[in-house]
């Protein structure tokens, strides 16, 4: 599946083109009413969040939540994980390498090693995706995402520090066949095809199919070799076949998801390129590329054991598979080593040119039950337990004496980890009156990871095994209160994620990390339900945080003290009959509570007073992936055309302010703020056919999106934000 900047698109994946044949299927639905579309835009729309293991209005449920659905996701130009940022306040997220790392209130993720865990769980269909890989990939067919900041654990799933993000897609409907078309072309001959039908076979039985088929040329222009990076090819197909009883007291599904992610790896921009400084120039001389595939499968069923009480059970088996290569010195300069000197420190640095290949397989099963309360009486509560078990082989290749290809390797790391995760968990809520309403809940877990490695550049000699055990109790407690309006709410909660093991022994082990959170907050809707107004303060401590680095060319994770962060988060929506107004703002002041010695990727080195290797990190620096500001605003203006057609302008501004990736601030780790408008122009020609120019980065924005640090596969640099982008998209339903 390959592109040229100029050409045609050479290859479409078959599962879309499968499903949009089947879309198309005759008759289109009839048009609504001018009327029926006035009377829409009145008033707000209710938004249904699941966050506490049922359906519920977001209004009444006291979280911090970004919650939008997948009309709202394409008005607001997010099609990927990645821009989630510029639509929902203190979220920071950094796509590099094989990876989508996410960050809420400073909390998350920062840098992976091979048994890290990120510290905002992320969800498809309440099934957890539990590493950073593979969240990218099912980012099509959207129902709606709850973004939620804050400690998650007591109702679902498994624990986080940060929050954490639910993706729903569309269940199947029952006795309904219909289906949509929705096509993207835009510059850097990206073209992006989503196909989906819903067939409702009887009134218990229904199937509904999506694929994505998308392809984009780079950004950036490679001088150096015959790779393209940052040209990227992606299919996905995934099915929900759903059942109930004629009575409704049961209900099951089965989900399956394949995905198939291909590019030439990312375009890294070298900081000391001695050739070009143009941002959009690279020159790598490997051969470079990312291959990442596999599949998720689960099934969850739903029984109404009476009209109060409700058991729920699922199971999920992922697998997925990542193999990539990298230029490692990311120059078409830099010689390697020469046959016949060893490939040792001093002559790597004197010949840096290498190439280094990875491959990792994660092989994961999921279990959780529930049994929750669905009455409508005073007091709602909700138990679980939730298990995970998972393998996790890793191969490293390193080959210093090549800077085409990987001919050989001269440093082999070759490892496996074994994961398992138990927890139990529960909340309740009761409603003393019309006004008030308490909750608490608890959760306790219990992790494992066994980590082998069967090959090792350096002693002590493999195989050498090492385990970490981690157990915690958290939880969380609050009370509403509720007003004519909206409500009031206060809480106080803590999550926890595991530590575990790195990858060189004589580095040890790392402990859990923890944070504990008190917020209040309130969530009102005023001028007859036309604007709601959500906002909240909050205080996080964040203790034993868990920080990646890079340590005698190995990763190594260390447990960093502690952190403290305050913070404020405000959302505006409107809605003024043609008139749509969004905003949102997070302000966010995150920093360590206390010294700490860390390791420097950067700078190796050593402070006095701080371990061989350390250097100080003095209490009040900023946390990393911690942007002060946080900010998004958007409008639109309906003009109504009549016989159902219509024309909507949208502009759509997002700010991040700058940040740095690592606890020590350097060229090499600062982040810049940036302001990124988007604008789009939508021509609705009736319920079944919409038409779409837009302009993602409108003023060609020239920003650094990610900055990566050195690994033990390849030198850092810089990744550079999406150019100005014009496109148009279609979309066409039919029944």
């Amino acid at each position: 599946m390959r592109t040229t900047k100029t050409g045609a698109v050479k290859y479409i994946s078959p599962f879309a083109l499968a499903l949009m044949s089947s879309a198309f299927i005759p008759g289109f639905a009839h048009a609504q009413t001018d009327d029926a579309q006035a009377d829409q835009r009145r008033q707000l729309d209710t938004i249904t969040v699941t966050a506490e293991r049922r359906e519920q209005n977001l209004q009444d449920v006291p979280v911090a939540a970004t919650v939008l659905s997948g009309e709202e996701l394409a008005k607001r130009s997010v099609t990927d994980v990645n821009a989630l940022q510029q639509v929902a306040p203190s979220v920071a997220i950094n796509t590099y390498n094989r990876s989508t790392f996410i960050n809420i209130r400073g909390v998350g993720i920062a840098q992976s090693a091979p048994t890290s865990n990120p510290g905002v769980a992320y969800y498809v269909d309440g099934v957890l995706i539990p590493h950073e890989q593979f969240i990218r990939q099912s980012f099509f067919d959207i129902e709606s995402i709850e973004v939620l900041r804050g400690p998650q654990g007591t109702l679902t799933g498994q624990n986080s520090t940060g929050g954490a993000v639910y993706t729903r897609t569309p269940e199947p409907e029952f006795n309904e066949v219909f289906g949509k078309v929705d096509l993207t072309v835009a510059e850097y001959n990206k073209i992006r095809a989503i196909g989906a039908v819903n067939y409702g076979f009887t009134d218990n039985v229904a199937l509904r199919l999506a694929g994505i088929s998308e392809s984009q040329d780079s950004f950036s222009e490679n001088i150096g070799g015959s790779s393209n990076p940052g040209e990227f090819n992606m299919a996905g197909l995934r099915a929900n076949l759903a059942y109930r009883t004629d009575d409704e007291r049961f209900r099951f599904n089965i989900r399956g998801e394949l995905f198939d992610y291909e590019s030439d790896n990312n375009a890294v921009k070298n900081r000391n390129d001695t050739v070009t400084s143009d941002p959009f120039v690279i020159q790598e001389d490997a051969k470079s590329f990312l291959d990442q595939n596999g599949y998720r499968l689960s099934a969850e069923g739903r029984y109404e054991i009476n009209s109060d009480m409700e058991f729920r059970a699922l199971v999920s088996v992922q697998d997925g598979y990542t193999f990539d290569q990298t230029d490692g010195d990311r120059t078409a300069t830099a010689e390697a080593v020469p046959a016949d000197l060893p490939a040792n420190g001093a002559n790597r640095a004197i010949y840096p040119g290498r190439v280094s290949q990875a491959r990792t397989d994660f092989e994961t099963r999921i279990a959780e039950i529930n049994l929750l309360s669905i009455d409508e009486g005073p007091l709602q509560w909700v138990v679980g337990a939730f298990y995970m078990n998972e393998d996790v082989p890793l191969t490293l290749f390193r080959d210093n004496y090549s800077t085409d290809d990987l001919n050989g390797s001269n440093s082999d790391i070759i490892t496996e980890a074994t994961n398992e995760s138990a927890s139990v968990f529960g909340q309740v809520n009761y409603t003393l009156n019309d006004r008030i309403e308490f909750l608490a809940g608890a959760r306790y877990s219990e992790d494992s990871q066994e980590y082998v490695r069967f090959v090792l550049p350096g002693p002590p000699a493999p195989p050498f095994t090492s385990k970490q055990e981690s157990e915690e109790i958290t939880g969380k407690v609050g009370i509403n209160y509720f007003i004519e309006s909206g409500m009031l709410y206060a809480t106080i909660s803590k999550g926890y994620k595991a530590g575990g093991v790195n990858l060189a022994p004589p580095a040890g082990n790392f402990g859990p990390e923890s944070n504990l959170v008190y917020e209040t907050g309130f969530k009102t809707e005023l001028l007859d339900r036309t604007l709601r107004i959500n906002g909240d303060i909050f205080y996080s401590d964040y203790t034993d945080i868990q920080l990646a680095s890079l340590a005698g060319g190995l990763p190594v994770t260390q447990n960093a003290a502690s952190g403290e962060a305050y913070g404020a988060e405000l959302e505006v929506l409107g809605q003024f009959g043609d008139l749509g107004v969004s905003f949102g703002i997070g302000y966010l002041d995150a920093t360590f509570a206390e010294d700490v010695c860390l390791n420097d990727t950067n700078a190796p080195g050593s402070d006095v007073g701080c371990p061989v290797g350390n250097k100080l990190v003095p209490g009040g620096r900023v946390l990393p992936f911690s942007p002060e500001i946080t900010a998004n605003a958007g409008i639109e203006y309906f003009i109504d055309l009549g016989d159902g057609r219509s024309i909507t302008p949208r502009l759509q501004w997002s700010h991040l302010s700058e940040q740095y990736a690592t606890p020590f601030p350097s060229n090499d780790t600062f982040v810049p703020a940036r302001d990124v408008i988007d604008a789009r122009l939508s021509y609705v020609h009736n319920d079944d056919v919409t038409f779409e120019v837009f302009a993602n980065n409108l003023l060609d924005e020239t920003y650094i999106a990610a900055q990566i640090q050195s690994s033990s596969s390849a030198t850092g640099g810089a990744i550079y934000g999406a150019p100005r982008q014009i496109g148009v998209r279609a979309v066409v339903n039919f029944d």
